[in-house]
């Protein structure tokens, strides 16, 4: 990438963490700035934007693969489970994050067991909910991206040319004004945001050639998508009553996940519950992930993407653009796991453990996306006993 198409990028990340918090940041805000080393290059641009507009900004480089490694393999569970003093009060004074991916390596973990993994995950979930409270109460905001690597392009089955073509394309840094197309979208979306919140849909059912998924909605709840918080992001998606969900999921696209390359997983829902009933690669480990905590079998996320936003129409080895798959027949993904807390849409600062409980709102250290490319028909039956189409053909009916 040329330093003029990563002054772009940076401009698209600093326009997603705005529009992720949803206000201006005020100067000697704090931003946590988190890279691969392959990544320094876009760091750098981002870097010098925050500083400019007088942010407090904290870089930390993302651990090395091999250094993860040993840590996962030579580690006991007391090491597993440490928190540095001050980690929890750097959290809970943090206003922004980026991520910024370059990795040099998608299987290092694969020999690791993942009951060790999942260990970490456990222990640092704190992390993750502090964040969302502070972004519930407008005080934190969040993106991230992907840079090209030698290990993306193999894995992917492209040349790291293409991979780079792709993201540029991805991300519209062949515009001459990247973060007005974005704006565009960020509109577009909006639309049919509003449109799905006015049909009051009880439930969804989702249906392809290799699967029939049924889902409940839930009470007080919205739909989000292209918000700023992935760079790119197409998807329209929110966080059903995971008691809900019966019937067939088919993920046709892989999976990379903890050093794992897992592919044609086939997931059967019953009581809201999920057990792996079929899949061409990495069944075992699919049912261990399912096993990390009581919430890893349960649906946290369902999500539409509209081919006529994404330039997405390969397959990337990486979840941020593989969930945001354009091509033919547009996405649609699950990820069983964790729920995201904003998708309710009642008053933030009310959804405490025992409403998030009540409504259905779903909880796991574990938050995998699993996605489906096929072409598929998506219907939802409204509080008044009518059936809608909303999406088919790879976009939304509205």
């Amino acid at each position: 990438m040329t330093p003029a198409i990563l002054e772009k990028y940076a401009a698209v990340l600093e326009w997603g963490l705005e529009t992720a918090r949803g206000k201006a940041y005020k100067p000697y805000e704090t931003v946590l700035l988190r890279y691969d080393i392959d990544a320094l290059p876009l760091t750098e641009a981002v870097w010098r934007r925050l500083v400019a507009r007088k942010l407090n900004v904290t870089a930390r480089l993302l651990t090395p693969p091999t250094m993860e490694k040993d840590f996962y393999a030579l580690s006991d569970a007391r090491q597993r489970g440490f928190i540095a003093a001050g980690e929890r009060e750097f959290y809970e004074n943090l206003n922004g994050n980026i991520y910024i991916g370059a990795p040099s390596s998608l299987t290092h973990l694969k020999e690791i067991d993942p009951k060790r993994i999942a260990e970490v995950a456990r222990a640092r979930k704190f992390v993750r909910d502090i964040m969302e409270s502070r972004e519930s109460a407008g005080k934190f905001g969040w993106t991230l991206c992907t840079l090209a690597t030698d290990e993306l392009a193999r894995r992917a089955g492209c040349t790291r040319a293409e991979y780079e073509k792709q993201i540029i394309r991805a991300c519209f840094l062949d515009c001459p004004d990247p973060v007005k197309k974005w704006k565009e979208v960020h509109a577009a979306a909006m639309d049919i945001k509003a449109w799905l919140g006015s049909l009051r849909i009880q439930t969804i059912r989702i249906e392809t050639a290799s699967m029939d998924l049924e889902i409940r909605l839930g009470e007080k709840r919205r739909f989000l998508g292209v918000s700023g918080h992935n760079i790119p992001s197409f998807e329209i998606f929110t966080s059903p009553d995971w008691r809900g969900a019966r019937g067939i999921w088919y993920a046709d696209q892989p999976s990379f996940r903890s050093g794992n390359l897992v592919e044609g997983v086939k997931l059967e829902f019953a009581e809201g519950k999920a057990r792996v009933v079929g899949a061409k690669k990495g069944a075992d480990f699919t049912r261990q992930m399912l096993a990390m905590d009581a919430g890893a079998c349960r649906i946290g996320e369902f999500s539409l993407t509209d081919r006529r936003f994404s330039n997405i129409n390969r397959f990337m080895a990486d979840t941020l653009f593989d969930e945001n798959y354009g091509g033919t027949n547009g996405n649609s993904h699950i990820a069983v796991g964790n729920a995201y807390l904003d998708t309710y849409a009642g008053k933030q600062s009310s959804l405490d453990k025992a409403t998030r409980t009540a409504l259905g709102y779903n909880e796991s250290a574990l938050h995998w996306d699993l996605v489906n490319t096929e072409q598929k028909s998506v219907t939802a039956v409204l509080a008044n006993g009518k059936s809608v189409c909303i999406y088919e053909r790879g976009q939304f009916t509205r």
